[in-house]
């Protein structure tokens, strides 16, 4: 089955040579990534500061895998082989790796124009958000859920 191709005006990456167009609103993206990953910054600070230091190392182990698979989902997609299970990525997004699916997201531009996909992606930001918003303000007492 062969690719659709681009829209008019539009070349796609094999037609520029293999070179990828820069990534559109790069300040305003890096704002957004900085924004969203300041409270659980700051929730996980607080965290390491009371004893529990391996919850930082979760994030950030969780969202180096959740990068590679996003990566091997987008070269499998790109050559039409065995692709990654949208479960399994929006797994590892639960499990804390939703900042390198962000960060994978756009680097790689994949998964960026699924509407479906995108829902629950960010149904998942916004439950950590939450989560850490009661971690840091209220400290766990309004969801239950403390250390």
């Amino acid at each position: 089955m062969r690719k659709a191709d681009p829209a008019p005006g539009r070349a796609s990456a094999r037609q520029r040579g293999g070179q990828q167009r820069p990534v559109q609103f790069l300040a305003l993206k890096i704002t957004v990534f900085v924004v969203l990953c300041l409270l659980p910054f700051l929730g996980l600070l607080r965290l390491a500061m009371a004893g529990h230091p391996s919850v930082l190392a979760v994030y950030a182990l969780m969202s180096l895998l959740t990068v590679g698979l996003y990566w091997h989902d987008k070269r499998q997609a790109q050559g039409q082989g065995q692709r990654t299970p949208e479960k399994l990525l929006h797994g590892a997004e639960v499990l804390g790796g939703w900042p390198g699916a962000l960060i994978a997201q756009q680097l790689f531009r994949h998964k960026t124009r699924k509407v479906s996909y995108q829902l629950v992606f960010w149904l998942i930001v916004a439950l950590h958000q939450a989560f850490w918003f009661d971690q840091v303000i209220f400290a766990g007492q309004h969801l239950g859920l403390t250390f």
